[in-house]
């Protein structure tokens, strides 16, 4: 049953708290044992005053002294064993739930780009958050109230009919009828509290969505459209949310009736057992006893089961997520790339996406160390998925990327990346200070050697102009800051990593020409001694390259120098006299005036 299978999973979570676990279940089982005591003791307090006009004092006193004690007993045990559940189990609920949460957090983070560009990331924040409360609120209340239930009904209950069959059967009729109304209404609404989970995923990406692009939002005067919206998302989780709740409506009314009809039973079966003496005073009351008990636990796990339900499509997405492998798996023997000389080889590469045509074929070259190539072709080339190979986004279907000799499937994710720096078209910078920013790469950098990479990137001097300098909070993408500022520190930011390998992804496309003139510079800088790779359409940024590989179709179409290239008057030639054509011309002095 999916229901249990599910739950299993959320128990086979707590891992090293196992053992504590363990201990729980003893100590629910001694709650239990003795709360099975106490009407059991009850009833036969009520028998002895009962018998007291036909008993001697004497013995009546010794009796009653000798049951009031155990009870006492009892019930001081019971009130140690139940704040020690409830210690624990709170303890473990709470470590367990942020321990999740952080496995989770590295897990997504630890997944390729194919995986985020499938999943909306504000989908992703409302799973970890719904998933780990769910855990906690199941472990919780599991170990603490649950767990005493399920040992009632299996171990306890079952001995009641050592008392009296006749009334143990009421009460075992009063638990068959729960389960079966419990679990009617779980198998006719669970595919519909899936579907209101799913709204409910999309009122998160929504939301996410519309907050991250306020600014879109507010200039094409979207504020109405959006609002409304979401407020359709909200009319469609309710729909269909109480048809769903109707049911448990249902189960609630039902459970309460069958309670007052099992109590009502004992006490006519009760009678006509006494008065047939069958049954005594103190069973009666010791039966009544076990029926409140029971019904309070079996109300209980009635509310626990409706909340497993509720939590089970959150529990699925979260679970569904843990289990998410990733495209480009590390091998258990991989090695450490030191990748001290920076050559880059693609060994007759191809490549494409699962169940897609090829969109890489054969593509072979060698990037000596400190070189500088660059790629370039009409978008969907295959220039930037080039790339993703080389960082071992992807693995190639065919052929093999090498760095210094070694093939990127035989070395660690961690030093591959780590030997790779990338200037992307945009900064993506944190909602950090400045210079959290600039350590993303080297945690470990002192502030001289913050400061240096920040001066040849010709960063330092804004850096300093801000409020609180290398400490001032930048803001969500680094809003406060101007896109020649933010670039600069990306560069800085790459600089401070000293990769050998360094990727430059459209680095300047989004910037004026005095900018992109001066953030020019601070790349240039970055570059040296470095294996170079520049993406580009903006051919005049690529005039210095070493090589320039000219991608058409997924294919290297020719390589050569940028004069080489032009002179041949083949496709380069042709896209760089396109994009001279489609430059503006300088206006002539006359006309200016």
């Amino acid at each position: 049953m999916r229901f249990l299978r599910v739950y299993g999973r959320v128990f086979s979570i707590l891992g090293k708290d196992r053992r504590t676990a363990i201990l729980l279940c003893f100590a629910n089982f001694a709650a239990a044992s003795l709360s099975f005591l106490d009407p059991l003791l009850f009833g036969r307090v009520i028998q002895l005053l009962s018998q007291s006009d036909s008993m001697p004092r004497a013995a009546m006193w010794s009796r009653a002294t000798h049951l009031l004690l155990i009870w006492v007993a009892v019930g001081l045990a019971g009130i140690l064993a139940t704040m020690a559940i409830a210690l624990q189990s709170e303890r473990m609920a709470h470590r367990n739930r942020l321990s999740v949460m952080g496995r989770y957090y590295s897990h997504v983070l630890n997944l390729p780009l194919s995986f985020h560009g499938d999943t909306h990331s504000g989908r992703l924040i409302k799973i970890m958050i719904a998933g780990s409360d769910g855990m906690f609120a199941v472990w919780l209340s599991f170990f603490r109230d649950q767990f005493q239930t399920l040992l009632s009904v299996v171990i306890l209950l079952p001995l009641t009919v050592l008392l009296n069959w006749k009334l143990a059967l009421t009460l075992i009729v009063l638990v068959i009828v729960f389960s079966t109304i419990t679990t009617f209404v779980i198998q006719h609404t669970e595919e519909g509290q899936r579907e209101v989970e799913t709204y409910n995923s999309s009122l998160a990406g929504t939301a996410q969505d519309a907050l991250s692009n306020v600014m879109v939002v507010q200039s094409f005067t979207r504020l109405r459209a959006e609002t409304r919206m979401f407020g359709d998302i909200i009319n469609q989780v309710i729909q269909t949310q109480f048809p769903v709740l109707n049911w448990w409506a249902v189960v609630n009314v039902s459970t309460r009736a069958a309670s007052t009809i099992a109590v009502i039973s004992l006490v006519i079966i009760g009678t006509l057992l006494h008065i047939n003496g069958e049954a005594g005073v103190g069973d009666i009351v010791s039966f009544m006893g076990f029926a409140t008990l029971l019904i309070g636990r079996m109300e209980s796990a009635v509310s626990f089961a409706s909340s497993l339900f509720f939590r089970l499509p959150a529990l699925e997405d979260f679970m569904a997520v843990l289990e998410a492998k990733s495209s480009v798996p590390e091998k258990p023997d991989a090695v450490v790339l030191s990748a001290r000389r920076g050559e880059v080889s693609f060994d007759h590469v191809a490549f494409g996406y699962p169940g897609g045509p090829k969109i890489l074929s054969d593509v072979a070259f060698t990037a000596e160390p400190g070189t500088s190539v660059a790629l370039v072709g009409q978008t969907g080339a295959g220039k930037s998925t080039a790339m993703n190979l080389l960082q071992r986004l992807w693995d190639p279907i065919e052929g093999a990327v090498r760095i210094d000799g070694h093939d990127l499937r035989d070395v660690t994710l961690e030093s591959l990346r780590a030997a790779i720096g990338v200037v992307f078209q945009e900064a993506m910078l944190f909602n950090r200070s400045i210079r959290d920013n600039l350590r993303m790469g080297r945690p470990d950098a002192t502030d001289q050697e913050l400061e240096r990479a920040c001066r040849l990137a010709d960063a330092h001097e804004f850096i300093m102009r801000q409020p609180q300098g290398y400490s001032t909070m930048i803001g969500e993408r680094g809003t406060t800051l101007s896109g020649g500022q933010r670039q600069r520190l990306a560069i800085a930011r790459a600089l401070l990593k000293d990769p050998p390998i360094l990727i430059l992804d459209e680095a300047t496309s989004a910037l004026d020409a005095a900018t992109e003139a001066r953030v020019s510079r601070a790349l240039k800088k970055l570059m040296e001694g470095r294996t170079t790779f520049i993406i580009a359409h903006r051919l005049s940024t690529v005039r210095d390259a070493d090589v320039i590989l000219v991608f058409e179709g997924g294919r290297i179409a020719e390589r050569g120098s940028f004069d080489e290239l032009v002179n041949r008057g083949g496709r380069f030639a042709a896209l760089v006299a396109t994009q001279l054509a489609a430059a503006p011309q300088p206006v002539p002095a006359r006309a200016a005036e």
